[in-house]
């Protein structure tokens, strides 16, 4: 009687496992970067959707985002050099422009780079 082994070799698993290891690592380093990120995007959308906020002053905006940063635990963003404020015809605009290097492993960093533009409406059903 012949009999097929299956599964897979040692040598295999563990090539395996370091492939997950490889992956889990990378995803460890890189998502305090993203949820960061994705903090200050939910953080902007609603004081630029707020009540009266086509109205306001970038110092005024500027210092609603302060606040909200502080409870999001938003840092790597600089009020000052990272968001800007435009007048376009239809309206006004934040522009959030920012970058995050961060050490990976040994000599190696990665940069992730954001930037997304949001209108100043004033209105909760706007994107």
């Amino acid at each position: 009687m012949k009999r097929n082994q299956k599964g897979i070799t040692l040598l295999s698993f563990l090539f395996v496992l370091a492939l997950a290891g490889f992956f889990g690592f990378l995803f460890m380093r890189l998502f305090p970067v993203y949820s960061e990120y994705f903090s200050a995007v939910n953080d902007i959308k609603a004081v630029t959707q707020a009540a009266g906020a086509d109205k306001q002053a970038l110092a005024q905006i500027k210092d609603s985002l302060y606040r909200r940063f502080q409870i999001s635990y938003v840092d790597s963003v600089d009020l000052d050099k990272h968001i800007k404020l435009r007048t376009e015809k239809d309206g006004k605009v934040l522009d959030l422009n920012y970058e995050v290097r961060k050490p990976l492993m040994y000599n190696l960093d990665f940069v992730a780079k954001f930037e997304r533009s949001f209108p100043v409406t004033g209105r909760a059903d706007a994107e």
